[in-house]
C-alpha cells in the first residue's frame, strides 16, 4: 500500500524487504528519504534507524508506523529520526515527506 501511496504522491519508492536489504539502499546512496515502521519482520525499525544514522548523519528519516505510544515516539526520535507519523495519518504522510526532503537539498 505504502508503494502505490507514494507512486501516487509522484516518488519512486525502493522497496527493501529486510533490514540488510535497508541498509544496503541507505548505504549505496541516492535515496532522497528513509520511510521506516517501528516493527519489522527481521528487527526492530528503531535498531535499523539506528544503523541508518550510523552511516549517513545527513540522510532523512522517518517513521510511519502503527505504534503510537508517546514512549514509541520518543525512541524513533531518539534514534535518529526527524519524523514520526502514526498510522493511518495520511493527511500529514505527504507534506512531511516534503518537508523533510526539502530541508535535506537546502542544507
Amino acid at each position: 500500500m505504502m508503494n502505490n501511496l507514494l507512486d501516487l504522491y509522484g516518488y519512486e519508492p525502493v522497496i527493501a524487504s529486510s533490514v540488510s536489504d535497508a541498509l544496503k539502499s541507505a548505504n549505496s546512496g541516492g535515496l532522497a528519504l528513509c520511510i521506516l515502521d517501528h516493527w519489522l519482520s527481521e528487527g526492530s525499525g528503531i535498531q535499523l534507524c539506528q544503523q541508518i544514522r550510523a552511516l549517513d548523519s545527513q540522510m532523512p528519516i522517518m517513521f510511519y508506523s502503527a505504534a503510537g505510544y508517546a514512549t514509541d515516539i520518543k525512541s524513533g526520535l531518539d534514534a535518529g529520526a526527524q519524523a514520526y507519523l502514526v498510522k493511518p495519518d495520511f493527511d500529514k504522510l505527504k507534506p512531511t515527506i516534503d518537508r523533510l526532503i526539502n530541508e535535506t537539498s537546502i542544507a
